[in-house]
Parts: C-alpha cells; structure tokens; sequence
C-alpha cells in the first residue's frame, strides 16, 4: 500500500515502532519495586506498617505519600509522534 510519499511498509513501522514505545513506557512504570521494604517513608521519614511492607514488596514510600504521588501523575497524551499529520486528528 502507498502512503504518498513514503515507501511501501512505512505505515506499518509507525505502528509497531509506537506500539513498542508504548509497550516499554508501560513496562517501565509498573516495575514493582524490588529488594526489602524500607522501614521509613523516603518522602516524609514517617514508619511504614510492617503489614504495608509485607503487602508491597520493596515499598518506599508511606500510604499518604503514595497517594499523593498517585494524585500528581498525569496521563500523556496519546500523540503519533512517528506518524503524518492525518493520524494525529481525532
């Protein structure tokens, strides 16, 4: 299939190419943390349950400090950087 003025394929690559960056930005965030639980809180020094540290292998950080910082997360937008103007409209 031609697209313009690019070669044939190219299309298909965008694809897989944002997929891939997709699939690795996930695989990236949801890494569980590893190694033991900390016993204080990175953030506020404030001691972590010993039943969150067995819940949550490898926790960092206190209840109140991890919601916080899941409040403050926001989503990216789903933007094609790869592809043509065209499939970016919505």
């Amino acid at each position: 299939m031609a697209g313009g003025w690019a070669r044939d394929g190219a299309v298909n690559e965008q694809i897989e190419a944002s997929v891939s960056d997709e699939l690795a930005r996930m695989r990236a965030q949801n890494l569980a943390p590893r190694g033991p639980s900390r016993a204080e809180c990175e953030d506020c020094g404030e001691p972590i349950p010993e039943a969150r540290q067995k819940a949550v292998p490898g926790v960092r950080l206190c209840v109140e400090c991890q919601q916080e910082q899941d409040r403050s997360y926001r989503d990216r937008g789903g933007v094609n950087r790869r592809g043509s103007k065209d499939s970016q409209l919505k």
